[in-house]
């Protein structure tokens, strides 16, 4: 479900474009929109998935590919949202406990959705584990 809260849309978009692809690649552009609105429940998304049906009955809004409805969305639930949560979560990543191919794809997501370039590595290196972190040092400065 996706009621409109920032940082939860990136989520539901990754889960809605899988559906279609394993389940609805067949259906209709009109099916695959009403089905992802069937979704959006409470909150301002609510508000917003009314304006959309009624648009769409009255004629008055139309969509020739799937596309072009995910570019629609993102406009409206969108991209700068993610990218400021996606930057605070990767300043804020800790590996903890997590197995270093854990935090490693934890740190890759968020920054490929921050939209950092060349910052993640050195985010990366901040919040590794630091036994971790001093032996990677110390194999580096015996080789």
């Amino acid at each position: 479900m996706f009621n409109g809260k920032i940082g939860k849309f990136s989520g539901f978009l990754t889960a809605y474009k899988l559906l279609i692809r394993i389940r609805m690649r067949n259906d209709s552009v009109e099916e695959q929109v009403q089905w992802m609105l069937s979704y959006v429940q409470r909150g301002s998304a609510d508000v917003w998935k009314e304006n959309i049906i009624e648009d769409l009955e009255s004629g008055n809004l139309s969509y020739t590919t799937v596309g072009n409805f995910l570019l629609y969305l993102k406009e409206e639930f969108g991209e700068e949202n993610d990218k400021t949560i996606k930057m605070a979560e990767l300043k804020k990543a800790e590996q903890e406990s997590k197995t270093i191919e854990e935090f490693v794809q934890k740190v890759r997501r968020a920054a490929r959705e921050s939209g950092y370039k060349k910052r993640p590595l050195i985010e990366f290196k901040r919040r590794m584990n630091r036994t971790i972190r001093k032996e990677l040092t110390i194999r580096k400065e015996l080789s």
